[in-house]
């Protein structure tokens, strides 16, 4: 069975446009994209330490279960240039499941909905742009109420729509 997935993409090393690009490429192979958010800079939450992020988001379909999924998308940041860093320290692309229909899932390797989402603008930024008024399982608000209250807004600017040549 089909599902709509929401994916949320970012990257602060390397060309981060480019990675971007080759994600969004790559993705047509086990999640088609539907739509896609415009392109946003963002400064690094967490660890401070690290260049600026852009960030994304999209709206895909899939065949695959949440699991293989998430194996697909982490295959797919190693094959782009992802290494092993410290935890929310700089990378060259990051894949993250935010919504994968309506369900949810707690596995030791995936919690969805992402259990973070609604305390980062870099996320709900894109994802309003694309999806203002989902309600996601277990939350009770919108994307875009959730993006009207969270910290960190004016951390997170529109770059563009991204050109994919």
């Amino acid at each position: 069975m089909t599902e709509r997935v929401y994916l949320a993409l970012g990257g602060n090393l390397g060309d981060r446009r480019a990675n971007l690009i080759a994600a969004l490429r790559a993705l047509p192979d086990f999640a088609p994209v539907k739509r896609l958010s415009r392109l946003y800079e963002t400064a690094p939450m967490y660890v401070a330490d690290q260049p600026a992020f852009l960030n994304m988001a999209v709206e895909a379909e899939t065949d695959l279960s949440p699991m293989d999924l998430l194996d697909r998308l982490k295959t797919l940041e190693t094959e782009i240039g992802r290494v092993p860093s410290v935890v929310n320290g700089p990378r060259a692309i990051d894949l993250d499941i935010l919504f994968y229909g309506d369900a949810t899932v707690d596995h030791g390797r995936l919690t969805i909905p992402h259990p973070r989402l609604a305390e980062r603008a870099f996320v709900l930024a894109p994802l309003g742009d694309i999806a203002p008024d989902f309600v996601g399982p277990g939350l009770d608000a919108t994307i875009a109420e959730l993006l009207a209250v969270v910290p960190g807004r004016d951390t997170v600017v529109v770059v563009a729509p991204l050109d994919m040549d």
